[in-house]
Formats: structure tokens, sequence, C-alpha cells
């Protein structure tokens, strides 16, 4: 399974079409799940909201501008590498005053897809296209450029 923990709720449409074109594309390899939490002032709060949705035996990758940066064919090895050992990933991403040191300390891969900030809404979308992608790739379909 595919958990994708987000931080605030989506309000433009054409953001929610393009995420549930993704996920109808993406749960033909895998099943994925986004939960959708509330923003809040304190990132305490927000950690403590975060780590309900977490098991203990997931594995958690953090998205955050200090990450390391991948290119797809390297995010596409480390979804095939860590479904042999993991039977879910859950992504995270925070809220736009960050994640709280605990939710950073669960992670065990901290991902940048870029040294830009990006809105979150569009943020979820190109997290999205990225996994659709590496499916695609680990399936040797023609999909990558």
């Amino acid at each position: 399974m595919i958990k994708i923990i987000c931080l605030g709720k989506l309000k433009e449409s054409y953001l929610t079409e393009l995420v549930n074109d993704y996920l109808k594309r993406i749960n033909k390899y895998h099943k994925t799940e986004i939960i959708e939490l509330k923003d809040e002032e304190n990132l305490e709060n927000e950690a403590k909201n975060i780590l309900k949705y977490i098991n203990p035996n997931d594995y958690v990758i953090t998205l955050e501008i200090e990450g390391k940066e991948l290119n797809s064919l390297e995010f596409a090895k480390l979804i095939d590498e860590t479904f042999i050992t993991n039977s879910t990933i859950t992504f995270i991403i925070g809220s736009s005053i960050g994640l709280s040191s605990v939710v950073k300390e669960r992670s065990n891969f901290k991902l940048s897809f870029s040294k830009f900030t990006f809105p979150h809404g569009l943020f979820r979308g190109i997290l999205l296209e990225q996994i659709y992608r590496a499916f695609k790739i680990n399936h040797n379909e023609n999909y990558h450029k």
C-alpha cells in the first residue's frame, strides 16, 4: 500500500481532477490512499495527527527541501526495492510551516523534489505523477522519456 499524508485540503477543482486521475492510474498497480489532515497552527499538534496514521512497519518518506534529490529512475528503484521488505510506503507532505522534528526523525528517507517551494495542492499532483511514472518504469511500460 501507498499512503500519502497531506496537510490541508484541496480547494481547486483542477487540482482535485489531477490528483484523482493519477490515483486511478496508480491504483492499477498498487493500492493508494490519500489522508488529508487539518492544518494546525502548531507543529507538535500536526506531528501527533500525522503519527496516528503511521504504522510501526511503514517505510516513511518525508518530502523535505533539505532531503535527497533523485531522478525518476532512482525514485522508481527506491519504490521497487522498498516494497521488497515493506508492505507500506507512507509519504508525508507537510504544511506551509514545515514538518515537526518528531516526524522528520520517524522518516526512513528524506526526499526533495527541488529547492523550489511548491503550492501544496500542486505538489500532491507532482508526487502522484512521479509515483505513477515509477510504476511504469518498474513494469517496463512505455511512458518514461
